[in-house]
Formats: structure tokens, C-alpha cells, sequence
């Protein structure tokens, strides 16, 4: 296939994805759904494990509250606005600050400090993925070039031989 060929076999698979399932296609997919269940079965009992794990997780969750943004740049997003934004989130058991700076390369790097702050394991979790940091024993911590978008933070607080889970709600990088 020559480059032109390619173009158009990309605008007929494009043009394909783009229309609605119609029946032939819910039958191959039933047709895909049969074979799996009876060559590679869900083992028994394993949606009621994950089920209950991530009840457990819940149940050790704590929720942190938004308790101060910086409001003279929340909710913008253009390219006059690069300056510092600060963030400020609460659970009972801890207070996390993050000041957030734009980079050139249109990521962002994360300052924190979390109260009480020695050992923590910090995740900002991504639609991409997680990254992981500790904060130090004064309670603070770094990420460097994330990308900008909706994220949440997610702290380890060492308790006695575990962890307690401290979720930030979700915030705009």
C-alpha cells in the first residue's frame, strides 16, 4: 500500500468507529462474549473479592474538603495567566497545601506541605496514570512536569503498622 492508500483505509476505519453498533455488530460481540466465558471464565468468586477490597478501602478512606483556592486564577485557563495558584485541602486527620506553577513546557510543577507530614506516601493521581512521592520529614513534597488538567492527591498516613488514605477532591492543574 502506497501512503494514499493508507489515508483511505484510515478514513474508512475512522468512518466505520464513528457510526452506531447496529445488530451484526452486537452479535459478534456476543459471539466474542460466549467463547470467553466458556474458554477463560471469570474465576469464581472474584467480582464479590474486588467488590469487597474496594469496600474495605472505602471504609479507610478519609475525604479532604477544599478549604482555600486561590481565587485570582481558579477556573482560568489561558495563556496570559501563568502565574502561581495555591490550594488548600483538610481531613481530620491532616492539611495539605499545594502551590501550583506553570512551566514553559505547559506542564506544571506541584509544591506541597502536608500537616502532620513525616512519611507520608503522596500520589497525584492522573488519567494517565499515578506518580509517587514521600514527603520529607517536614512534610513536604514535589512533582515536577505534570501535565495540566483535572487531578486528585491521594496521602498515605502511616498509622501504628498501616496506612490511613486522605483523597483531595479533584482540582484543575
Amino acid at each position: 500500500m502506497n501512503g494514499s492508500d493508507d489515508d483511505r483505509q484510515t478514513e474508512v476505519e475512522e468512518s466505520l468507529a464513528a457510526e452506531d453498533l447496529d445488530p451484526s455488530d452486537f452479535a459478534l460481540l456476543n459471539s466474542l462474549r460466549a467463547y470467553y466465558d466458556e474458554r477463560d471464565p471469570v474465576p469464581y468468586g472474584l467480582l464479590e473479592r474486588i467488590q469487597f477490597e474496594i469496600t474495605l478501602d472505602a471504609l479507610h478512606t478519609e475525604v479532604a474538603t477544599l478549604t482555600q483556592l486561590d481565587m485570582a486564577t481558579a477556573g482560568t485557563r489561558s495563556a496570559a495567566t501563568e502565574t502561581v495558584r495555591t490550594i488548600t485541602f483538610s481531613s481530620d486527620s491532616l492539611t495539605t497545601m499545594v502551590t501550583l506553577a506553570p512551566q514553559g513546557d505547559g506542564t506544571v510543577r506541584v509544591d506541597g506541605w502536608a500537616a502532620p507530614g513525616a512519611g507520608i506516601r503522596v500520589e497525584v493521581l492522573l488519567p494517565d496514570g499515578p506518580r509517587n512521592t514521600y514527603a520529607d520529614e517536614d512534610g513536604r513534597f514535589v512533582f515536577e512536569g505534570v501535565p495540566c488538567g483535572l487531578a486528585k492527591f491521594a496521602l498515605y498516613v502511616p498509622r501504628d503498622a498501616e496506612f490511613s488514605t486522605v483523597l483531595s477532591p479533584a482540582i484543575e492543574l
